[in-house]
């Protein structure tokens, strides 16, 4: 067995994060790493990834749908017209990561990719002009990075277009989480 596998209870090789707690498990299995090239599924994870930064996924798994519903289940039109009376909201619903910078953050995320869409463009051609060719599958936790070149790319593309709360390293979540990468390990039943 690869280093970095664990057995689930259903007695299946998983990812090591991917079999700790119901919600990873279900994470793990049916949406990590599985390819996501709709602007809005793209928006919702970019939005999550950063609400991620400094705090465990499992937060933001369990908080996911008192996310969807405070922020317009992510639809990036409606997002992007909230004004600061859906700011104070937002501030005041436990239900979500209640921080100022990161909600300001997924508002004018919201109005950038609005905007590329009024122009025809599109999220998800500009993520997915990021994603590596073909890479093998990593055998180790070691194997598996949290940056690469192409998440820094990414970050700097992002930055420029005046997304926030998009580093490198989130830029990099962003792709394991969405498909642009496969990094369950070499044996894992979602390879």
């Amino acid at each position: 067995m690869s280093e970095g596998l664990v057995q689930g209870p259903d007695g299946r090789l998983r990812c090591w994060w991917g079999a700790s707690t119901p919600e990873y498990a279900a994470y793990h299995d049916e949406e990590w790493g599985r390819p996501v090239r709709d602007d809005h599924g793209l928006y919702e994870r970019l939005c999550l990834e950063a609400f991620q930064s400094g705090l465990s996924w499992l937060t933001i798994l369990r908080k996911r749908e008192g996310f969807r519903a405070a922020f317009a289940g992510f639809e990036p039109a409606a997002v992007a017209a909230f004004g600061d009376d859906d700011v104070a909201r937002l501030m005041a619903d436990a239900s979500i990561v209640r921080n100022r910078a990161k909600i300001d953050a997924a508002i004018a995320n919201a109005r950038i990719v609005a905007a590329m869409q009024r122009d025809g463009d599109s999220l998800a051609e500009l993520l997915w002009s990021f994603a590596p060719g073909g890479r093998p599958a990593p055998r180790t936790t070691a194997d598996v990075p949290a940056v690469t070149p192409e998440s820094t790319a990414m970050a700097k593309e992002l930055k420029r277009r005046g997304f926030r709360f998009v580093g490198p390293t989130t830029a990099y979540a962003l792709m394991q989480a969405c498909g642009l990468v496969n990094d369950h390990l070499d044996g894992c039943l979602a390879r």
